[in-house]
């Protein structure tokens, strides 16, 4: 396998594509929790990270071991994200329009959420598993840990964002981080039948 410039340049790209949904998340997150201190910054995109490297992982290695298992649940992923972004967006969209009256930031995405994000978001990134299936087992895993790099970079400056937006917008921002949740679940589940 030569590491050379494709190589790196198409592990870039696949990272960014499938930064996306995680780009968003983050946002929303960002907009829901706007004095966010830098350390919980870190781990919110650590874990998007760390999904984002896992599911590449396991979709390279479901190929090279149970690939038709995997052929049977690809058809399940973009129901499984619609329903797991549509279930945090739905919680963060309600708690956004009861309290929509108050100034005061919501509560902070919990760990049980942020996983659930974290695989919602990187659910579909299984199927990378497919595209990287020619990589030696070396060649994957460094592909994937690019991949989770630029995730993680990607994810802090939507925080960022957020952060920025959820101070101006202060009691509104959970029903917009809320909206975008719901949003990305449903783009998943249309896209996927395109």
């Amino acid at each position: 396998m030569d590491f050379n410039f494709m190589f790196f340049f198409n592990s870039l790209l696949l990272g960014v594509g499938l930064a996306m949904d995680a780009f968003s998340v983050s946002l929303a997150n960002g907009l829901n929790e706007p004095k966010m201190r830098k350390r919980r910054q870190c781990f919110i995109a650590g874990v998007f990270a760390f999904f984002q490297f896992l599911m590449p992982m396991a979709g390279f290695f479901c190929v090279h071991t149970v690939a038709s298992f995997f052929g049977v649940f690809e058809k399940f992923i973009p129901w499984i994200a619609l329903g797991l972004l549509g279930f945090i967006g739905g919680k963060m969209l309600f708690e956004g329009i009861r309290n929509k009256n108050e100034d005061t930031p919501h509560s902070a995405v919990g760990l049980g959420a942020l996983m659930l994000q974290g695989i919602a978001t990187s659910i579909d990134a299984l199927s990378v598993g497919f595209t990287i299936s020619e990589h030696t087992a070396l060649g994957a895993l460094l592909s994937c840990l690019i991949i989770a790099a630029v995730t993680f970079i990607i994810c802090m400056g939507g925080i960022f964002l957020g952060r920025k937006f959820g101070t101006k917008l202060s009691g509104k921002a959970s029903i917009l981080g809320g909206s975008i949740l719901i949003f990305i679940g449903i783009e998943i589940f249309v896209t996927s039948f395109i």
